[in-house]
């Protein structure tokens, strides 16, 4: 079981050239019809004679980097390809937040190595979170990649390239405190035409023990509203009907055009000097009714009544927010440095349904936490039953390497007890989902048309406000039309439903 909880979680969250081989033909033929207008309309004046593939791990803020590489190196004359043995040019944008994600990337670096001796001038690099912790290692110890940069250094790509064809190491893994990309216009990669990630911030303040984040992305940056503002502006007009701000912590966004304001002063600011999250948000919901907006990930402990009022005040902000928990217990919580209870995670969730009564709320959760006790973990299982979240992302702790959890606690629960808690989690959720799900049968709903099926071609993929997947016949629509579907049955994972004419 826990195996399947991690493929959902790739899923959502895995490379875009996995994902592609997954589709069927008629998906893949929208995709590429899409990414091929994309690149021809924004870059009609280049010529493209080289070829980039790029692999992206991790989490949805990895995707959109991707796409800003892709942007970048666009103009350096690289056409992006699904196929990586024509490939010119190879990177992996990486994910540091879990064991499994580093050894995947480890297995396919080592596969890419290989083609070097039927190409030799084939270079091969490293992106994103593993690219600072690792870069000894991968560069000269292991020998698998000739280029290393981190995630505020993609601008130098060009030049690092450079050195690389010349035989010598490109690395930039340097961190910056004001960098945001906010004037690159990303290419889509191996999206739908209608849903696209928008980034609004970078880095993250929150120091969670377990958590590598702060070391791998920097200090907490917020990117000038007016620029994401003219990002969704530019694709309304190319027809996308939804977009996802994302954030290592969203609901700490905070931008002043006043110089004066930095760190502490622009954070204790008052909201007449500022754009809050919740005042972004009303911004990029009124750009146009028709086309939604989600965002990931809020912290709880920042997460304010005023995003809550813009949610609840505007129909075309999704009614769904992902309110990572991690854990039930205000022991555990504390040696995360989540900065909140128990008690206080449980009044934040009580708020959001009184004034959002609809709303979907997921989580994420970890078994298994230094010093975690059978009791501890009773407590995480009542929050479960208690929240009823609508999804879930589950695991079992897994020490990371320069976090301060490594560095100041004991990994001391045994993995086979790890194990077992977790799956006493999932079961919960799967219940709890069950159960949610069913209770949604004969009710009608408003859904984005996204995709085909991946099960089959006679259906249609779409989602609810509140983030619930909904498969049904497509008849005589379009993927990217609105249309009422009538939930006619259910799983844990997904509802079944008609489309009202």
């Amino acid at each position: 079981m826990f195996n399947n909880v991690i493929l959902s979680v790739q899923c959502l969250f895995t490379n875009f050239a996995v994902q592609y081989l997954c589709m069927s033909e008629l998906e893949k033929e929208i995709i590429e019809e899409k990414q091929g207008e994309a690149t021809m309309l924004e870059n009609s004046n280049i010529v493209f004679n080289k070829k980039l593939y790029l692999e992206s791990y991790g989490c949805a803020m990895n995707f959109s980097d991707s796409e800003i590489i892709a942007s970048i190196l666009s103009k350096e004359g690289y056409a992006t390809t699904r196929n990586a043995e024509e490939a010119d040019l190879i990177f992996l944008n990486t994910c540091s937040i879990r064991d499994k994600a580093e050894q995947t990337i480890r297995k396919r670096l080592t596969e890419f190595k290989a083609r070097k001796k039927q190409k030799p001038n084939l270079l091969i690099g490293v992106l994103g979170c593993m690219a600072e912790r690792l870069k000894g290692k991968l560069l000269e110890e292991e020998k698998l990649v000739d280029i290393v940069v981190g995630p505020d250094a993609y601008r130098d790509l060009p030049n690092l390239i450079a050195e690389a064809s010349n035989g010598e190491k490109g690395v930039n893994v340097l961190l910056s405190r004001e960098e945001t990309y906010a004037d690159i216009s990303p290419v889509r990669l191996g999206q739908n035409g209608v849903t696209a990630f928008v980034s609004i911030m970078r880095g993250c303040d929150n120091m969670c023990t377990f958590c590598v984040v702060p070391f791998t992305r920097g200090r907490e940056r917020s990117r000038d509203p007016h620029s994401i503002v003219k990002e969704v502006e530019e694709l309304a007009a190319n027809g996308y009907k939804e977009v996802t701000l994302l954030g290592q912590n969203v609901d700490s966004y905070r931008w002043s055009s006043n110089p004066d304001l930095k760190g502490k002063a622009l954070k204790e600011a008052p909201r007449d000097q500022v754009v809050d999250f919740a005042y972004l948000l009303e911004m990029v919901a009124k750009v146009s009714p028709d086309v939604r907006v989600r965002f990931s990930t809020s912290h709880p402990k920042d997460i304010t009544d005023d995003v809550l009022y813009a949610i609840r005040d505007h129909k075309n902000i999704c009614d769904y927010i992902h309110l990572p928990a991690q854990s039930g217990n205000s022991e555990i919580l504390e040696k995360m440095n989540r900065t909140y209870t128990r008690e206080w995670y449980d009044n934040k969730v009580q708020r959001i349904r009184e004034i959002i009564p609809n709303c979907g709320i997921s989580t994420d959760i970890i078994c298994g936490f230094c010093s975690e006790t059978e009791e501890a973990h009773q407590d995480t299982l009542s929050l479960m039953r208690e929240s009823e979240y609508t999804l879930a992302y589950m695991y079992y702790y897994s020490e990371r390497p320069g976090t301060l959890a490594a560095k100041k606690f004991e990994d001391d629960v045994p993995l086979a007890v790890k194990k077992r808690r977790l799956q006493e989690v999932i079961d919960i959720q799967r219940d709890n989902a069950k159960r949610l799900n069913e209770a949604e049968i004969g009710k009608t709903y408003e859904v984005l048309i996204e995709n085909v099926s991946k099960k089959s071609e006679a259906d249609f993929m779409g989602r609810t406000s509140h983030n619930k997947t909904v498969i049904f016949p497509r008849k005589h629509y379009k993927i990217g039309e609105y249309v009422d579907v009538k939930i006619m049955d259910s799983t844990s994972a997904t509802l079944f439903g008609e489309i009202l004419d």
